[in-house]
């Protein structure tokens, strides 16, 4: 079997922000900031208007061909909290459609739940296939493949949302300390 080969490591997390509920009006704050150790995101999670604190990459320009693999694989430290990895892809649709899966800033986003263990890093595979399409934390009801040849960015986050339409179970409000160490795909 094949080593996964890295995607992003400690040292390419420089140039990742912290994406937290104020967008919408919440109240929750967290700062992304880069280590040796990887990306940690600290703060606090107010689940009144919102819920969610996240850290997220730039945008990848060229988009990355990740179409020789069949998934992520990601470590993280994140003190038993149920995190929510977010990958979103480059439809290069023209109109209102394009704008809605690309752009727009509630756009198309693919999503899965990682729990994490208590103590140390939890290593997790997320296959592509497992992957599930959503905007703004709803399920999508119409049609859409994940394009593994045009990722155009990450998020991570720890939300009172988890699977699309669904609440997550494993959310706690309050202080939250997590560290991403890699993404890795395989």
């Amino acid at each position: 079997m094949t080593e996964p080969s890295k995607v992003v490591s400690s040292s390419d997390f420089d140039d990742w922000f912290s994406l937290n509920d104020t967008v919408m009006g919440g109240s929750s704050k967290a700062v992304c900031r880069s280590s040796s150790k990887g990306l940690s995101l600290e703060g606090v999670v107010v689940e009144e208007k919102g819920g969610f604190v996240s850290c997220k990459s730039p945008i990848f320009s060229p988009v990355l061909n990740l179409s020789n693999y069949q998934g992520f694989e990601l470590k993280i430290e994140g003190k038993g909290r149920t995190l929510k990895f977010g990958v979103s892809c480059k439809y290069g649709i023209f109109g209102l459609r394009g704008f809605f899966l690309d752009k727009s800033p509630g756009g198309l986003r693919w999503v899965a739940e990682i729990e994490t263990k208590r103590f140390g890093t939890t290593t997790v595979k997320v296959p592509f296939e497992s992957l599930e399409p959503t905007v703004l934390a709803k399920k999508i009801s119409f049609p859409i493949i994940f394009k593994s040849e045009s990722i155009t960015q990450f998020q991570l986050l720890h939300s009172k949302f988890g699977k699309p339409g669904e609440l997550n179970p494993g959310f706690k409000p309050g202080k939250i300390n997590f560290v991403l160490q890699s993404i890795s795909v395989y």
